[in-house]
């Protein structure tokens, strides 16, 4: 594996808003990193590589509980709002938990990004700006 978690923490520091993330995007591929999920209770990442090995950031934040109730047409408002930089990181992990959303999947091969539910289910895929 080329990349440790401190690498990614490096590049993650450099994200203000989610205006900054195709620029994270890139430098993380360029880590190595081949995709990675987040997942919104306790903000764990893990990134893996082309071959499949992974390392975790382990939780970052108190467990926020994910609702039951999926509202994907607030959830997409306020994921806009955020891609706007209009929310810090905790503010959108929070919408996400509002809004129904467990987690989200990034394949940095097709410049994706899956948000998913509780239950796994493909809530909203997107294209990563390149």
């Amino acid at each position: 594996m080329k990349f440790t978690i401190k690498d990614i923490q490096t590049e993650h520091q450099k994200v203000k808003s989610g205006a900054d993330f195709p620029h994270y995007i890139q430098a993380i591929k360029k880590l190595g990193v081949s995709h990675y999920t987040t997942y919104v209770p306790d903000g764990n990442t893990v990134y893996f590589d082309n071959e499949n090995k992974a390392v975790s950031t382990g939780s970052k934040y108190e467990n926020l509980h994910i609702s039951e109730n999926l509202n994907q047409e607030n959830f997409k408002a306020r994921l806009q709002l955020h891609q706007q930089g209009g929310t810090d990181y905790l503010t959108f992990c929070c919408d996400c938990a509002e809004n129904g959303i467990e987690g989200w999947k990034i394949d940095l091969d097709k410049m994706t990004c899956t948000y998913f539910d509780s239950d796994k289910n493909e809530i909203l895929v997107e294209q990563i700006p390149g």
